[in-house]
């Protein structure tokens, strides 16, 4: 395998962008000691960070984003955690299983069975480290050459996630270990495991989700993300023109489909 320069991180956007067929933008995370130009805090977009992520995506308007103790002000305290700048909140293991009196009267979300389950969820992905002073945000074909990036995100359509993961399959030998669909709030799917961020996380492993149900109010019910490290993006990078992502492009992206019939009980 040919050792892709980390300076080639827009070619590696560009080269996810085609093999998932996505309308949206690869995005790059990476830690700064300094603020790159334009860029602006997250939490200025919305209070929550992986919403705010996705309108990067989304739309080639939006600025790049950081993160850091200066501005963690208006962002909802998962994102703190989960990026690294606070331990988690004493109660929080009640407000995620359910509830307390002694934590927002009661309020719970019910994700989890009880609060022991919480605590040993947060104990399995281990201390959360800060990638820098700032963690950036930012779209892949808009990196200057050189950047530390240290994991990419893709958000797509169920067809063009699954091809992107098809695509990590191709040169792997385990067909469980290559992917993971984690538990966590969506932040920690995007950002935190793929760019290595949890001691615990397993590495080289790219992860689809999110799988919590308190973004659904935001996240669109057709979509799907995939944060991937740097690593594995670099072989699809290397992989796609032999893949069959461009070998099949009909069986990727089928022009025609079968119909399914839904039988319902009469």
């Amino acid at each position: 395998m040919v050792k892709i320069s980390k300076s080639s991180i827009k070619e590696i956007g560009k080269s996810l962008k085609i093999g998932g067929k996505l309308d949206t933008n690869p995005l790059a995370i990476y830690g700064s000691e300094t603020v790159p130009e334009g860029a602006v805090p997250m939490c200025s977009i919305d209070r929550c960070v992986a919403k705010a992520v996705m309108l990067v995506s989304l739309d080639d308007k939006e600025p790049a984003l950081y993160i850091g103790r200066d501005t963690l002000k208006g962002c909802c305290p998962g994102a703190m955690t989960y990026l690294g700048f606070t331990k988690p909140l004493k109660f929080i293991k009640y407000f995620v299983s359910t509830g307390s009196e002694k934590f927002r009267g009661g309020e719970a979300e019910y994700l989890k069975a009880s609060p022991e389950l919480v605590e040993g969820f947060l104990e399995s992905i281990g201390e959360i480290k800060q990638l820098g002073k700032y963690m950036v945000i930012q779209r892949c074909k808009d990196i200057e050459e050189g950047t530390d990036v240290k994991s990419i995100l893709c958000f797509g359509s169920g067809e063009q996630i699954r091809n992107l993961s098809s695509l990590i399959h191709f040169r792997s030998k385990n067909p469980f270990n290559a992917i993971n669909m984690p538990f966590g709030p969506a932040c920690s799917t995007f950002i935190t495991y793929p760019a290595g961020m949890a001691e615990k996380a397993p590495k080289e492993t790219a992860f689809v989700g999110p799988v919590d149900p308190t973004g659904n109010r935001w996240f669109p019910p057709e979509y799907m993300a995939i944060g991937i490290p740097l690593k594995i993006a670099e072989g699809m990078h290397e992989d796609l023109n032999n893949s069959f992502a461009v070998k099949r492009p009909e069986v990727a992206s089928p022009q025609t489909r079968d119909k399914i019939t839904i039988l319902k009980n009469k």
